[in-house]
């Protein structure tokens, strides 16, 4: 029986570990001529001061050949970088984002979004939250 449980629990954490968070469609309006943008599911802790990496990627439909441009802004007291990157059909999907809170940023919640503009299409885009915590 506590084999069984273990193995729940582990399951459960690595589910929840994985866990991103779609975006609305943009891009062509058939359903496989689009893209939509993935984002952390969870919201990311971060130590004041202290710099956390986050994957934001594009889901791409199987016919969106298209370059996309993906703009990422945050709410004060947080800085993102890359603010903006050109992520070509060619490229791989996924962008590695540094969230880096300030020293002195107040404790609480902080927004990040993500919004993908393809040159032909709908735009579309996508937030998470970060947690500032005491150091």
């Amino acid at each position: 029986m506590r084999t069984v449980l273990r193995i729940a629990a582990a399951l459960t954490l690595s589910t929840l570990a994985g866990c991103m968070s779609n975006g609305p469609r943009g891009g062509e309006a058939a359903t496989n001529e689009g893209f939509t943008i993935s984002v952390p599911g969870l919201e990311t802790d971060i130590k004041q001061g202290n710099t956390q990496t986050v994957t934001v990627s594009l889901q791409r439909g199987d016919y969106f050949k298209q370059d996309v441009a993906v703009q990422i802004k945050s709410t004060a007291g947080v800085t993102v970088a890359p603010a903006s990157v050109l992520i070509r059909a060619s490229e791989s999907p996924d962008l590695q984002v540094q969230i880096t809170a300030s020293k002195d940023a107040a404790l609480g919640d902080y927004g990040v979004f993500v919004t993908g503009t393809p040159p032909k299409g709908e735009p579309t885009s996508a937030n998470f939250n970060v947690k500032v915590i005491a150091q």
